[in-house]
């Protein structure tokens, strides 16, 4: 196996002196950008990856990162991870991309600095050379609920989001509903393509062609769920139930329901996902599926921290299983389906 790259080795690379570079891999501000960019494209050109000590220097520190903080679920993932962190005596850092998928420069620049235990990205992700400056200073990641694919190496934690769709899909054919409608996130993020996949199987399963017209996508907030149903339940043929792609959209879906004058479940069945407190607070309280946060959370942080310890985890990518709450907002179609399929609205 080739040697290892030295401080020294990377420096001569780059054209700097050693402590150039000892500023660039701590994150020190105090350093040109040019130069800074210089040794940044020394380290990717030769891979350079810093030694990890054998004991951390300094408190231990995890930075959580979301690409949004105003979400409820947001707080499930704190508690578990926080829960986790503080069984090892790590504290945690809370940071947040302002609705962006990618943080920006200066967020790393002050993780650099910080030089945490490791890194947990929330819905969001690092681009290539974001992962690389993380690396080379054996600054280890993991990825909770990844948006898009992942490659195989990239430690991440989700859930069995194809799963959950089949299940709320199924539970709305079981009661007889026909005229199934699906509300999900945006389509470019892996989450919201599972869940609408599954719904999609599980209409084939049951021989029931799918309505493209009663397939939607929002942004996984109340105000798309609501803008959506809206479309939905005043269209000429509307649907008798609709499987919204988390808690909040639904919630939103119950509000267009509220100002058409429709009762939940009486004259449309609801069915949300992630089952967050909130789910129980609403009336009728809702049937939703159960994504467990804040163990996929825990996890996450038992993973990272296995990482920074230099262990082999047991595996890099974790699928925790979810699984169906049927609570008050489902019910039977007021016209009856047939049960052979077909599109039958009521």
């Amino acid at each position: 196996m080739a040697e290892r790259m030295t401080i020294s080795q990377l420096a001569a690379a780059a054209q700097v002196s050693v402590p150039t570079v000892s500023k660039v891999l701590n994150g020190r501000p105090d350093v040109a950008s040019e130069t800074r960019a210089r040794v940044e494209a020394a380290i990717q050109r030769h891979g350079y990856q810093r030694r990890r000590a054998a004991t951390p220097r300094g408190p231990r520190l995890i930075d959580l990162v979301f690409n949004e903080l105003g979400n409820p679920w947001a707080l499930e993932v704190i508690q578990g991870v926080e829960n986790a962190a503080r069984e090892q005596g790590v504290e945690v850092v809370l940071s947040e991309c302002l609705g962006a998928r990618t943080p920006r420069q200066d967020w790393l620049d002050s993780v650099l600095e910080r030089r945490p235990t490791g890194v947990i990205m929330v819905f969001s992700d690092l681009d290539h050379d974001q992962r690389t400056q993380l690396e080379a200073r054996s600054i280890p990641f993991v990825v909770v609920d990844p948006v898009g694919e992942e490659a195989s190496d990239v430690p991440s934690v989700g859930s069995a989001n194809f799963s959950g769709g089949q299940q709320a899909t199924r539970h709305l054919l079981e009661l007889g509903h026909r005229r199934i409608a699906v509300i999900g996130g945006p389509p470019e993020t892996l989450c919201s393509r599972a869940r609408v996949g599954g719904y999609r199987d599980a209409l084939a399963r049951y021989g029931v062609p799918v309505d493209e017209a009663l397939v939607r996508h929002g942004n996984f907030f109340v105000e798309d769920g609501h803008d959506e149903a809206l479309s939905l339940l005043t269209a000429s043929d509307p649907p008798t139930a609709i499987f919204a792609g988390n808690d909040l959209q639904a919630l939103g879906v119950y509000r267009a329901a509220r100002e058409l004058g429709l009762h939940v479940p009486d004259d449309l069945s609801v069915v949300g996902y992630d089952d967050l407190p909130v789910a129980r607070w609403v009336g009728p309280e809702l049937t939703t599926v159960h994504q467990p946060l804040t163990r996929m959370a825990a996890a996450a942080t038992g993973l990272l921290l296995t990482l920074a310890a230099g262990q082999e985890p047991p595996a890099l990518r974790m699928d925790l299983a979810v699984d169906l709450v049927v609570r008050g907002s489902t019910a039977p179609p007021r016209s009856p389906a047939t049960v052979s399929g077909g599109a039958t609205g009521g």
